[in-house]
């Protein structure tokens, strides 16, 4: 039998994001459109003020009581928000008077994302470009796995001949992390060779990466989270995701010189799209510093091998965590100012992966 059709089921299958305004300003109904563009689920953001919500939201606050008083339905165009915890985006709103079931006078607000289309071209353009990038790689790996293999070989001869168990440490730890090296350049490899699927815990993951880069940075760095429980687990190659969330977190700090604020914030989203492809549930994970920001010219090509903003940097680490991650069916996005730069993984939760 078919799902009953019910009025909040009709709201959250809209391509639009509606959001119901009661005459305190106050937030009493959201759909998952809605919860997509404000970043936070329905049990977070209901009851609470659209100045809570909106950053600039004296407009469209003043606009809610001029529909209350008038009765009348208004389009806006073009409308900028500013948002606490997403990127700023442009909408055209339309303000609707309705009255609740107990009398109640309340303003519906539907939001259209104008830059929509722009999102899917650029991300597409994001997914070509991952594709060349991976060719790159594949020949980079090549030429990586031969002097890897002397180095693991040398480990090995230096440890026959050392005595000292404390001194054979050290070569476990070179023998162990060539080894690592080894299968991810394999995994990297060749379109046979399928990623190792499994379901993972990605705060489980997180965690490791804040702990190893907590160690590698000191004190000055803050590596602070914000989880959303609710986020299932994922089916992912756990060592492929680790591998590039460290990429990006290592670029974060030092991007901050290791002074500084790092926040790794995930939430799930519900009917996105990831290019033109859409999903019906997405985790979406978060790495934001507080750093001086992208140049814009460098952001736009940040992705690309060899391209870096650091003398010493190699131009290889964001590639590499795009292609890794582009194995998932996922993409990798960069918004950056100065105050704040935020790199979004997006990544499918339905369980189809690419060689």
């Amino acid at each position: 039998m078919p799902p009953k059709i019910t009025a909040e089921r009709i709201l959250d299958s809209m391509a639009t994001a509606v959001l119901v305004f009661d005459a305190q300003s106050r937030l009493t109904t959201i759909n998952h459109a809605g919860e997509v563009i404000l970043n936070h689920s329905a049990r977070h953001v209901k009851g609470r003020s659209i100045h809570e919500l909106i950053v600039n939201a004296g407009e469209m606050n003043a606009q809610i009581a001029s529909t209350m008083s008038s009765g009348q339905t208004v389009t806006q165009r073009g409308c900028l928000l500013l948002l606490p915890d997403a990127p700023d985006l442009r909408v055209n709103c339309t303000f609707t008077p309705i009255t609740d079931a107990a009398g109640n006078l309340q303003v519906v607000i539907e939001l259209r994302r104008i830059d929509h289309h722009l999102r899917i071209e650029q991300e597409e353009g994001l997914i070509t470009q991952q594709q060349a990038t991976h060719e790159l790689l594949r020949g980079l790996a090549h030429e990586i796995k031969n002097p890897l293999g002397g180095l693991r070989g040398a480990a090995q001869l230096l440890e026959r001949e050392i005595s000292d168990a404390a001194l054979k440490e050290y070569t476990h730890i070179i023998i162990s992390e060539a080894d690592r090296l080894q299968s991810l350049l394999d995994r990297m490899l060749g379109p046979n060779n399928l990623p190792k699927i499994q379901p993972i815990n990605i705060h489980e993951v997180l965690e490791h990466v804040r702990e190893l880069v907590k160690v590698e940075a000191g004190t000055g760095l803050r590596i602070l989270h914000d989880y959303d429980p609710s986020l299932p687990d994922l089916l992912a190659d756990r060592d492929l995701l680790l591998q590039s969330i460290l990429n990006i977190v290592r670029n974060a700090a030092q991007a901050l010189e290791n002074e500084g604020q790092i926040i790794l914030r995930t939430r799930i989203r519900r009917n996105f799209n990831i290019g033109s492809r859409k999903h019906r549930l997405v985790a979406r994970i978060e790495v934001i510093d507080n750093g001086p920001g992208i140049d814009e010219g460098l952001r736009k090509q940040i992705f690309y091998p060899m391209i870096t903003g650091r003398s010493d940097g190699t131009g290889l680490g964001l590639s590499i965590a795009q292609a890794l991650i582009s194995r998932h069916q996922g993409l990798i996005e960069c918004h950056s100012k100065p105050g704040e730069t935020i790199f979004t993984i997006l990544l499918p939760l339905d369980g189809k992966h690419e060689p």
